[in-house]
């Protein structure tokens, strides 16, 4: 009998069961998908010649991790590479604001904006540099982080603690208007305060921004050489090493539940599969509770939260093979990984309020990916594989530009969706579109349907909004991986911290089951041989 099992074999998933065979742990991870990976996959589904991130592709939050960097997946084959200039954001009258990887050379940038724009981005980069350490530790632990969190206190004490709080906790907009006389510094801001779901007008969305800017600042925006699925590839590798397996085509029907406690699973052709200690299901809130979860075995209080569980935008992506390098008008913009293709705050802000107002964008924030630019393996000299996404409504209410898109992503309005973003591209790189050898489109329903964690497009697992992060992650109450069930913890990104590739979600309940299990002698009770027997019983 197994000591766990695993459902999901996303990072979260590959991270947590590597940490329970460190631990001495038998684990089995049940992957529903062909291959494991979950939102960390690559592929030559564009053209044969060419490799495509599926979902995710660049990794800060991995580098930054304590967790990923402790697991020493180089020994795994895992190499990382970075793209001269880690991200840039044009402007279609050649301006370009870069961050890169020296703090001078971004400051010197933002500088040409307009004259004191250098040293306020060098006194940012400063406070980072005194809390980043005990900040990192604070968001990768459960929460409340007590020992992080008491050094980060020690540290903030005195006139530098609340207005670096207050900062945190200011709107992009605010805090670049704050920070910035020109524009540069504001977008660079408010741009990746955009990689979730946070509106430049969004309380937190400025502290979210400020975290991205300086992540990429000290550690880039990396790429694993060879595609993102070499990630998944070196934490599986790892793990099988370890004696444990991952299963794919093999979707879990139901979490068996006995006397509050989860004694097994059984998978979606009736296999029936006891553990000795544990089940960790890196799968949505939503997912879990009331659906791997009968309703039967959970509070009511929390069936009644998840009503208001809320997830992220939706995504819309498209990957691309081009016969060469993007024609950027901003030729700084031609050496970054990431490119965000938005001329000022205020479009930002009318983009997100289309959104919220459930309509899809008629200029749509476009987050652009030049992977050959960060990793020269992915396509042939002088070409580039490339891919961009952009947020749309879960739920449409209509359409703010002249295609008629209601939110069905029939084929036709996956096309008129992806020419819009294309002629998009082509006011900040005239000549793109002549470049496209090929192209994929993966619309919201297409990312549920290769990752049920990624519901209707969401990315994120959950609103990174204020009301559904810390102790209200996945509902208030919360902020931790344990379950109502005991034995059952949960593993993915609706937990906290939430979403990014960074292994928090599943380290801290891979942790949380090893504690639980502390001291405890591993023999079956007699009630779990019992259930073993009936459950066999039951499969055949």
């Amino acid at each position: 009998m197994l000591d766990a099992v695993v459902i999901g074999a996303g990072p979260n998933g590959l991270v947590a069961a590597n940490l329970l065979a460190d631990a001495g742990w038998s684990v089995e991870v049940l992957e529903a998908q062909s291959e494991p990976g979950g939102a960390v996959r690559s592929d030559r589904g564009v053209h044969p010649d060419y490799v495509n991130d599926v979902f995710s592709a660049f990794y800060p939050l991995a580098a930054a991790s304590p967790i990923i960097q402790s697991l020493e997946l180089q020994a795994e084959g895992l190499r990382w590479t970075h793209a001269p200039s880690v991200l840039a954001h044009p402007l279609t009258d050649g301006r370009c604001a870069v961050l890169e990887r020296s703090g001078e050379a971004t400051a010197d940038g933002l500088d040409a904006f307009a004259a004191g724009d250098g040293p306020a981005w060098s006194r940012m980069c400063g406070t980072w540099a005194k809390v980043s350490r005990d900040l990192l530790d604070a968001l990768f632990t459960p929460f409340p982080p007590l020992k992080a969190g008491a050094r980060l206190a020690l540290r903030l004490r005195g006139p530098v603690g609340l207005p670096l709080a207050r900062s945190l906790l200011l709107p992009a907009r605010r805090l670049g208007e704050e920070e910035f006389c020109g524009g540069g510094g504001r977008l660079l801001l408010a741009g990746n305060a955009l990689h979730a779901d946070l509106a430049p007008e969004a309380a937190g969305s400025g502290g979210f921004g400020w975290l991205l800017c300086m992540l990429g600042q000290h550690y880039g925006f990396p790429v694993p050489a060879g595609g993102a699925g070499q990630l998944s590839a070196a934490l599986v590798r790892r793990l099988e090493r370890r004696g444990c397996s991952v299963r794919c085509s093999e979707r879990v029907r139901e979490i068996v539940v006995r006397g509050g406690r989860a004694m097994g699973v059984r998978t979606a052709s009736g296999e029936a599969i006891p553990v000795r200690r544990s089940v960790l299901a890196d799968v949505s809130a939503p997912d879990l509770y009331g659906g791997l979860v009968d309703e039967e075995h959970l509070p009511r209080e929390l069936l009644e939260s998840m009503q208001r569980f809320q997830w992220d935008f939706a995504t819309f992506k498209i990957d691309w093979s081009l016969d060469g390098r993007i024609p950027w008008n901003a030729e700084a913009a031609g050496g970054a990984g990431t490119v965000h293709l938005s001329d000022s705050v205020d479009e930002l802000t009318r983009f997100a309020a289309q959104l919220a107002a459930g309509q899809v964008p008629d200029r749509p924030f476009t987050l652009l990916g030049q992977m050959t630019t960060a990793d020269p393996s992915r396509s042939p000299a002088g070409t580039e594989s490339a891919w961009a996404y952009t947020h749309v409504p879960q739920t449409t209410t209509g359409d703010a530009g002249e295609d008629g898109i209601t939110g069905a992503w029939d084929v036709r309005e996956q096309e008129a969706m992806a020419d819009r973003m294309e002629r998009h591209v082509e006011r900040y790189a005239p000549g793109f579109r002549s470049l496209i050898r090929g192209r994929r489109i993966l619309a919201p329903p297409t990312f549920q349907s290769l990752d049920a964690n990624l519901h209707g497009g969401a990315i994120n697992g959950g609103t990174a909004s204020l009301h559904q992060q810390l102790i209200f992650r996945p509902v208030p109450g919360t902020g931790r991986p344990e379950t109502p069930v005991r034995g059952l913890y949960l593993a993915s990104a609706s937990a906290h911290p939430g979403g990014g590739v960074h292994g928090a979600c599943g380290a801290n309940a891979a942790r949380a089951a090893i504690r639980s299990t502390a001291g405890t002698a591993r023999v079956l009770t007699s009630a779990q041989r019992l259930l073993a027997g009936r459950l066999r019983i039951q499969q055949h």
